[in-house]
């Protein structure tokens, strides 16, 4: 108990506990006070103006009284004078540094927006704190934070949800006052808020269920980027990519990793270099994807043609190559030339090419008795998306082509694909007719010769999704244009 306790009551099972030493001490100052009030009284009551004295230190002691009685009511909720060492209320201290924007109002404070930030800071103590103060000067909230270390500095990744007038400009000006350099910032949406493990698990599972995903989970995992497919051994002859040692290269802004099928997988973006953990992140999923080996979803969708057949359509790879080659044979040189635009003996080549899952997806629509009369492809081609359709000429026409190629839009839209485009003749109208059936708005432009059809996916297609498992995420590898 501290000493200034000693002059308060405590209590004992609910009642007052009262010391005998005190009470003694109580009564003898009150004995003694009486005895000098007493002596003074005689003292002064004797001399010449004893009672006018007295009768003046009277009116002085009920003036003094009464007076404190009055500042007392006055000042009785004020605080304590002395310096007790609190630390001052919460009301009375500045709640963030100096110069700090104005609290948004309830209206502001519901209108956000979410940007992802990554900003380089010294790798010193108080680093990351400067810059999170700088981040509450302006009203903003961190909702994730990443670290990434590097051999000079820190790199940090922000999740934040900002006020709505919050520009760009002005949070990138706010971290540079905090210390942070090579910032770079986008808007994010509502996918972004997972946390990372989550994500990571997330794209894992889906690239092992499936190994058309791994472009498009690198894609997601690392952000904009293109991502490259290169075979060991090109479709069109010549020598291949530069080897790439097992452990993988890490070059600033380029990643070159060995494919699980062989060649070289390589990523790239412009605007920012890679991090050591982002490299090791993607390694780790292209071995994941290299040990599980080849692998698409065994689901299929059956289709009812006008005509009352049924068609089934299914995800094929190159495991189905040589039903692909019979189909091609049975194709003939007009409709093989009118898909491939070249010699007709290179389209056998191709297939390999178009049926691997690393440079997209392929439809096929086969009969009840297995033989495919159909192929679609959705070839992954940097920031775009090329569609291309080869039916068998006998099923021509019976609607089996406006089937396939609603069914890959759809793939297109799941998978983030801002717009996809068909490269085809001005004769070939069963294509045309097909792209425009889609219902989207559509671009129509000749290119040496060709006609390109692009059709934007801002608008939703006409198409219900089929069950193949997509991966939402924009995509970013290129692949072979046919």
């Amino acid at each position: 108990m501290t000493p200034d306790m000693s002059h308060v009551n405590r209590a004992r099972h609910g009642r007052p506990v009262h010391h005998w030493r005190r009470d003694l001490v109580e009564l003898a100052a009150l004995f003694t006070a009486v005895a000098v009030a007493d002596g003074v009284a005689n003292l002064i009551g004797h001399g010449p103006d004893g009672p006018a004295l007295l009768v003046i230190s009277a009116i002085v002691l009920t003036a003094t009284a009464a007076f404190h009685t009055w500042w007392a009511r006055r000042h009785g909720h004020a605080p304590p004078t002395s310096d007790t060492g609190a630390r001052p209320a919460a009301a009375a201290r500045p709640a963030g540094p100096s110069g700090r924007l104005a609290a948004p109002s309830s209206e502001m404070a519901a209108a956000s927006t979410l940007w992802r930030m990554r900003t380089t800071v010294k790798d010193e103590p108080g680093s990351l704190a400067a810059l999170c103060t700088a981040l509450a000067g302006q009203w903003v909230d961190i909702l994730s934070l990443q670290t990434h270390p590097l051999a000079e500095g820190t790199v940090d990744e922000f999740l934040l949800r900002a006020p709505e007038p919050l520009t760009a400009a002005e949070l990138t000006r706010a971290v540079s006052l905090a210390g942070g350099t090579s910032t770079w910032i986008e808007r994010a949406d509502a996918h972004d808020l997972v946390d990372a493990p989550t994500r990571v698990l997330g794209l894992a599972t889906r690239t092992a269920l499936d190994a058309a995903e791994l472009p498009l989970a690198l894609r997601q995992l690392l952000g904009r980027c293109t991502i490259r497919s290169l075979p060991a051994r090109p479709v069109g002859g010549g020598s291949g990519p530069e080897p790439v040692p097992a452990e993988g290269v890490l070059d600033d802004t380029v990643i070159r990793l060995r494919a699980p099928e062989g060649g070289v997988l390589t990523v790239e973006r412009p605007y920012l270099p890679f991090t050591p953990t982002e490299f090791a992140r993607a390694r780790a999923l292209v071995d994941l994807d290299g040990r599980l080996g080849p692998r698409i979803p065994s689901s299929q969708d059956v289709l009812t043609l006008p005509e009352g057949s049924d068609i089934m359509v299914r995800r094929v790879d190159t495991g189905d190559l040589p039903a692909a080659r019979e189909m091609h044979d049975r194709c003939s040189p007009r409709t093989l030339g009118m898909r491939y635009h070249g010699p007709v003996g290179d389209a056998d080549r191709y297939l390999k090419h178009l049926l691997s899952p690393r440079f997209g997806r392929t439809l096929a629509a086969q009969t009840t008795s297995g033989r495919i009369v159909g192929l679609g492809h959705l070839l992954w081609d940097g920031d775009e998306t090329e569609v291309a359709l080869l039916i068998e000429d006998e099923w021509q026409r019976r609607g089996i082509g406006s089937k396939l190629l609603g069914r890959l839009v759809t793939m297109a839209v799941e998978a983030g694909c801002e717009s996809v485009y068909a490269v085809t003749q001005s004769s070939n109208t069963g294509m045309v007719a097909a792209m425009r059936g889609l219902g989207l708005p559509l671009d129509y432009q000749i290119e040496e010769g060709t006609l390109v059809i692009t059709a934007r996916l801002d608008a939703t297609p006409v198409v219900s999704r089929p069950p193949y498992g997509t991966l939402p995420g924009r995509i970013g590898s290129p692949a072979h244009r046919d």
